[in-house]
């Protein structure tokens, strides 16, 4: 440890807020991943977004873990996108709370599926909502299916769409049989086309009655059989 991060970390919280953020955002990598924790709980949100991308790629799972709530809101997506995919993971619940839209926007997709099954089922709809296509296109079938019901009926039509055919059937029969009928008819034919007979067969009369027909030929008879006599009654 450097005589700089050493006196650093012997500062009081408001010794600690009265560093310029020059300062702090001129810190070496090696002095930056020294200072202590109690130091970066200290840092003003102001003091947080001055950090350089390289400052914030060194930083450490308990580093991070010791920053507030606000702290976190104040980081800029840069930043967040610089945040390596093992710090990302040890975020906490509340932690994942206080990103605001854009800095769940901002996450790059090895970052998002970093977060974890715990995580990812603890977005607000908002930020589920704030994912951007290719972000739900690349999340892993675990994280897809530790979606919530309420999680899944705020998706967009065009993350509907953007969904793999794993992924669709990773959502399972609860969520599937959950999608509101302007969600099933953004599916793609290549989606209805390789979903399971079991999922198939968890979709509700409603939402049969919405398939358009290009989407009815495009399922297999294997599909179509699944179905159910009450929902091919309804197309």
């Amino acid at each position: 440890m450097s005589l700089l991060s050493t006196f650093i970390n012997g500062l009081t919280t408001s010794g600690v807020q009265s560093l310029s953020t020059a300062a702090i955002a001129g810190l070496t990598t090696s002095n930056f991943a020294s200072l202590s924790t109690s130091v970066i709980s200290s840092l003003t949100t102001t003091q947080v977004a001055s950090l350089s991308t390289a400052e914030l790629a060194v930083l450490t799972t308990s580093q991070l873990s010791a920053m507030s709530t606000s702290e976190i809101a104040a980081l800029t997506t840069s930043q967040v996108v610089s945040l390596t995919t093992v710090s990302v993971n040890s975020l906490s619940t509340a932690s994942v709370a206080a990103l605001t839209t854009s800095q769940v926007a901002a996450l790059t997709t090895n970052e998002l599926n970093a977060l974890g099954t715990t995580n990812i089922n603890s977005l607000s709809t908002a930020q589920v909502a704030a994912l951007t296509t290719s972000q739900v296109a690349k999340l892993t079938t675990s994280n897809i299916s530790s979606l919530s019901t309420s999680q899944v009926s705020v998706l967009t039509t065009n993350q509907v769409s953007a969904l793999t055919t794993a992924e669709l059937n990773a959502l399972g029969t609860t969520n599937l049989s959950s999608l509101t009928t302007s969600q099933v008819i953004a599916l793609t034919t290549s989606q209805l086309h390789a979903l399971t007979t079991a999922n198939v067969a968890s979709l509700s009369t409603s939402q049969a009655a919405v398939l358009t027909t290009a989407q009815v030929v495009a399922l297999t008879t294997a599909e179509l059989n699944a179905l159910g006599t009450s929902n091919i009654s309804s197309l």
